[in-house]
């Protein structure tokens, strides 16, 4: 059982990416701590697989603000309110350097990362004005602060994630709305499939700790980002990458 047990008693959380990774991770956790989640994931298969009592799921492509706009309205109908949003939807693009880097995948990366990240908040943050309170918690990495070569796109988008995040929780500072950023460096998560093994390993090299991270340890400081106790960090970037960022 969590150590905190009750921390989201009476919250409801919105978690994209949530039928796998650290988004299912999240939503385990909230479940186990008191909450209600609505997950949405664009894997519909993995949503019905996915092994949590979430309230409500949602198909649903982030890249697409209509779709958002829809599963927000039907999402906060089923929970009746929203106090969090976890942004974890995301994707590798390609492995390639910049002169060969595909075009379909650079735009398509970017509007899944970021694009979809926007929407998200710009769907969701009215409800949390309604009633004065909300946590916002958006998944950026490691790679949009330092960046990693062949992953132009990736890293572009996560620092595009971080950039935005710093915008917002500036603009809802007084609102009781807190909005905050995590950059992980690599943990054990299904994206990995998406990369080759090489790009993987040149991951693992960066990290001191000399090992990648576990969805647990993110998922654990994701969890204190969306609670309450988070009530004077905001605008703000939490890091889990075992030493290899240190700003």
């Amino acid at each position: 059982m969590s150590s905190f047990a009750g921390r989201f008693s009476g919250r409801n959380a919105i978690i994209t990416g949530g039928a796998s990774g650290l988004g299912l991770a999240v939503a385990r956790r909230i479940r186990a701590e008191g909450g209600q989640v609505a997950l949405w994931d664009l894997n519909a298969d993995a949503l019905a697989a996915a092994d949590v009592d979430a309230a409500h799921t949602v198909a649903v492509d982030v890249a697409d603000a209509a779709q958002v706009a829809v599963a927000t309205l039907s999402s906060v109908a089923a929970l009746g309110h929203v106090d969090i949003l976890i942004c974890s939807a995301g994707i590798t693009g390609a492995t390639a350097p910049v002169q060969d880097f595909p075009l379909d995948s650079w735009y398509r990366t970017i509007a899944i990362n970021l694009h979809g990240v926007f929407h998200c908040c710009r769907a969701v943050v009215p409800h949390m004005l309604t009633r004065g309170y909300g946590r916002i918690v958006n998944i950026a990495s490691v790679a949009g602060k330092e960046g990693n070569p062949n992953a132009s796109a990736y890293s572009a988008s996560k620092a595009g994630v971080i950039g935005f995040t710093k915008s917002l929780g500036k603009e809802l500072a007084t609102k009781g709305v807190i909005a905050n950023s995590l950059t992980p460096a690599t943990f054990e998560s299904p994206i990995l499939d998406q990369l080759p093994s090489s790009q993987v390993e040149y991951m693992r090299s960066r990290i001191p700790m000399g090992r990648l991270g576990m969805v647990e340890e993110s998922a654990a400081m994701v969890c204190f980002m969306a609670s309450q106790e988070c009530s004077f960090t905001t605008a703000a970037t939490f890091d889990t990458s075992g030493g290899r960022t240190t700003f």
